[in-house]
């Protein structure tokens, strides 16, 4: 038998043959691993990759003045992988989030999603308390496969302040077929002059199949409003989140006064006269309760078709039931259901258990779900008086009771 080779020498011709085929075996096993990998990329199967892949950052603040600063939904890329702009679809983009306080806003939307604790989150008496987030845009390999182009909105929440319309753009998001811009552009009450040039930067990129979103609720009571978006697109359908009239009159003077405790009482603004029970209807927390009126201008331009009334109440009290509605509207698959919500009893509103890109459950901010001060009842029973009429015109206008005047 001929000695051994020094350590380290190549194998000889004496080297077992079975080592040799279990070699080949491995290298043709690794080799169909991968091509079934790659085969499963292209039939458009892969899962979602999370986490970001190319630097971005927001292109938008909520206070109507888009370009400044990180929040959400505003993408601007740093970096960008050259692709065409119409390549294949090959993995879903999914939404990161990064913890930064919410921005002020001087409409006063100001909901940022706060992020809670697992084992808080759905218990009774869950604080429904923690960090502040606002969400970035997504940072995806899909990006650097397939950048996507930007569009004109298809579909826009133009309305009502303190409707719900920030609850719902949330909610939307989790579907991986909608991108939004997360920052209220106000392109069509107060850029106008910039073009649409400049509306279209702002949105996200989105890959072929998705819709593109955006919400600015003062939209609604625009005059301007309707003839400028159907000038853009016949075609763009149009979602109002609306609640009864009073409720959200309140909501909105709550609002103001966390900012400014200075200001007159509910009472004082509400009346014109109060002695003789005069509605001060010029005072915009009144005025954009007439939903009858702001809704005689789109239907000028839109169909009824065309647009969606999604209840401010039923959001809260039923929120998959609403969802599926908004989808159904949005040519969507309803992928948005009940497993992805729990009712937070502390804040009282509806919660996602998990939103897109995070394993941890949130909830809106803490400038959500403030606690109205007391109202004289005789302020309020005046109040539904005076927008009895017009919730009733509200209903006929759009074949649907919201049961206000219950």
């Amino acid at each position: 038998m001929a000695p051994p080779g020094p350590a380290g020498a190549h194998p000889t011709s004496a080297e077992p043959l079975s080592r040799n085929i279990f070699r080949k075996f491995l290298l043709m096993l690794c080799s169909l691993l991968t091509s079934l990998y790659v085969f499963y990329c292209l039939a458009e199967r892969c899962q979602t990759l999370s986490g970001p892949v190319v630097g971005l950052s927001g292109s938008g603040d909520e206070a109507g003045a888009p370009g400044r600063g990180v929040l959400a939904g505003g993408p601007r890329e740093l970096a960008v992988w050259p692709a065409p702009a119409q390549g294949k679809r090959l993995l879903q983009p999914q939404q990161w989030r990064r913890r930064r306080p919410p921005a002020p806003r001087d409409d006063g939307d100001e909901a940022a999603w706060e992020e809670e604790t697992p084992g808080l989150a759905g218990g009774p008496g869950g604080s429904g308390a923690g960090s502040s987030v606002a969400e970035a845009p997504p940072g995806t390999l899909a990006l650097l496969l397939d950048e996507g182009s930007k569009q004109l909105p298809q579909a826009i929440i133009i309305g009502v302040k303190k409707g719900g319309t920030r609850a719902l753009l949330e909610f939307l998001r989790v579907h991986p077929d909608v991108r939004a811009v997360g920052a209220e552009p106000h392109f069509f009450d107060r850029s106008y002059d910039k073009g649409l040039a400049w509306y279209r930067d702002l949105m996200p990129r989105t890959l072929e199949g998705q819709i593109t979103m955006e919400k600015t609720p003062s939209y609604f009571v625009t005059r301007e409003a309707p003839a400028r978006i159907s000038a853009m697109s016949k075609d763009t359908k149009l979602i109002v989140v609306v609640r009864d009239p009073v409720t959200r009159a309140i909501s909105d003077y709550t609002q103001t006064l966390s900012k400014r405790p200075d200001i007159p009482s509910f009472e004082s603004l509400t009346f014109r006269n109060r002695t003789a029970g005069l509605i001060d209807t010029s005072w915009s927390a009144i005025q954009i309760g007439i939903y009858a009126k702001h809704l005689e201008h789109w239907l000028r331009h839109f169909p009824l078709g065309q647009m969606l009334f999604v209840s401010g109440e039923r959001l809260i009290s039923d929120p998959a039931g609403e969802l599926g509605r908004v989808q159904d509207f949005l040519g969507l698959k309803r992928i948005i259901t009940d497993k992805h919500f729990y009712f937070n009893k502390t804040k009282g509103f509806p919660c996602l258990k998990k939103a897109e890109g995070s394993s941890r459950p949130h909830c809106l901010g803490k400038t959500k779900g403030r606690t109205h001060p007391a109202i004289d009842g005789e302020v309020v029973r005046r109040l539904r008086d005076f927008y009895r009429p017009f919730n009733r015109k509200f209903y006929q206008m759009t074949g649907h009771d919201f049961g206000w005047d219950g």
